[in-house]
């Protein structure tokens, strides 16, 4: 199940995610927390969905059909993350928690005010939390620059409360993008050639809901984390570059789907 915001250009948020679990071969379920009105320009206007309704729209999902992961995006607001997170206490399969707080336009999408929220109830609810650099910077209050810095982000959001974390490396500017995955057992370094493409819009959620798929099908953590990142590295490199006039383009998402069509 997915709990997050919707995108109206279809690259990142709800709509990503669904994409993503369908393409990957699992059954996407929702919970919108807000509405945004964006394109690959950026995010134009938002608004948030009244937090008991969604509650009511998780306890719908996780009294009837269940779920095997569930995967936070965008919460917006102290106000929804008070919300959802009583809703994770007694569920004792694997949350994986994106906090997201700026869109890649530049965009804020979490309130000043609900990042404290987000560290004292939503990192301990994490299987593993996803934060990209400037997140980690944000969360840990400290600079994240190098692996070291990564590494001491990592501890610190798992004192916090967080099982695993993984500090995204994507707004470094080295020529090889590194991402970092820390488990209590220790850390994996994972190094790749740097794509040249505007066709990043929704990586953050695309990725974190990867994984989500993959740990509810039943994957090891790493060998999520390994899939998740090779699949968004495929759709930023088939994606469409005509898609949108803007610097925020989306990825192809449905590439598993259409390379096997091509193989047949």
């Amino acid at each position: 199940m997915i709990v997050a915001g919707s995108d109206s250009g279809g690259g990142a948020g709800l709509q990503a995610d669904i994409k993503t679990v369908t393409a990957l071969g699992g059954f996407a379920m929702t919970a919108a927390t807000a509405l945004t009105v964006q394109n690959t320009h950026g995010v134009q206007d938002i608004m948030d969905v009244p937090p008991p309704f969604v509650a009511a729209q998780m306890m719908a999902v996780l009294s009837d059909l269940g779920a095997d992961a569930i995967k936070t995006g965008m919460l917006a607001r102290t106000e929804i993350i008070e919300a959802v997170a009583p809703l994770l206490d007694d569920f004792t399969n694997p949350a994986v928690i994106d906090p997201v707080m700026v869109a890649s336009s530049g965009d804020r999408l979490l309130t000043e005010q609900a990042v404290s929220a987000m560290q004292s109830l939503m990192l301990p609810q994490a299987a593993l939390v996803t934060p990209n650099m400037p997140e980690a910077e944000i969360l840990t209050k400290r600079s994240v620059e190098t692996l070291d810095d990564m590494k001491h982000a990592a501890d610190r959001l798992m004192t916090d409360g967080a099982q695993a974390a993984l500090i995204k490396g994507g707004h470094g500017h080295d020529a090889v993008v590194t991402d970092l995955l820390a488990q209590q057992s220790g850390f994996t370094v994972f190094e790749n050639p740097r794509l040249d493409s505007k066709n990043t819009h929704g990586t953050g959620c695309t990725l974190a809901s990867s994984i989500a798929t993959g740990l509810g099908q039943g994957l090891a953590l790493a060998a999520a984390v390994e899939r998740g990142l090779v699949y968004v590295r495929r759709a930023i490199a088939t994606a469409n570059p005509s898609l949108g006039a803007g610097h925020n383009k989306p990825l192809n998402h449905a590439h598993p789907v259409l390379d096997k069509s091509q193989d047949a």
